[in-house]
């Protein structure tokens, strides 16, 4: 079933962010834009690559008004020593979300229940709560963040320009299409 035009469920989860734990909840995604971005866990190998290139980019997903959420199925305490410890975490300035119980990593689909892990998702979340747009993929490829915040810059475009779209490769700035019966077969 896809998780498209879906209202993210109640949760509540620890997080550690800003040297502090913190609660996050649903309420925290309403009013802004969110990328949320599930890892297997903490102390592993591809997944401080993640996080160092969402620290990298993240100046411009907060520029588009968004705001970054790293899970794990670890817990908070567990995110509080790998941002101390590891170079790469160290840069994150988002949440580093706990989810021990697994709630997030199975409301959003991504839970391995054999392994007790989350595979590498990304979802796009708008300001009333309803993901936009996700990608799922095999923990041993690791995403480029860029490419996130390309999908965000469309989602948040699409939102402010109904009835318009935006074609293959689309960037920032550049022409979107205007769908019409006049249209059909000349593209």
């Amino acid at each position: 079933m896809s998780l498209i035009n879906k209202q993210v469920q109640p949760f509540k989860a620890q997080a550690f962010h800003n040297g502090k734990f913190v609660e996050v909840t649903e309420k925290n995604l309403q009013g802004k834009w969110s990328v949320i971005v599930f890892m297997p866990a903490a102390f592993t190998f591809n997944c401080p690559t993640e996080v160092e290139d969402a620290a990298e980019n993240y100046a411009e997903f907060q520029a588009n008004g968004a705001e970054v959420y790293i899970v794990t199925t670890d817990t908070h305490f567990s995110h509080k020593v790998w941002h101390e410890t590891s170079p790469a975490v160290g840069k994150a300035q988002f949440p580093l979300v706990g989810d021990p119980t697994h709630q997030l990593t199975r409301a959003f689909d991504v839970h391995i229940d054999e392994e007790g892990l989350a595979l590498r998702g990304t979802f796009i979340v708008d300001p009333n709560g309803v993901v936009k747009a996700y990608e799922i993929h095999d923990n041993a490829i690791a995403r480029d963040m860029k490419e996130a915040l390309r999908k965000l810059k469309a989602a948040k475009y699409v939102a402010e320009h109904p009835g318009e779209v935006c074609p293959a490769k689309w960037q920032q700035g550049a022409q979107t299409i205007k769908p019409s019966l006049d249209l059909v077969g000349k593209i």
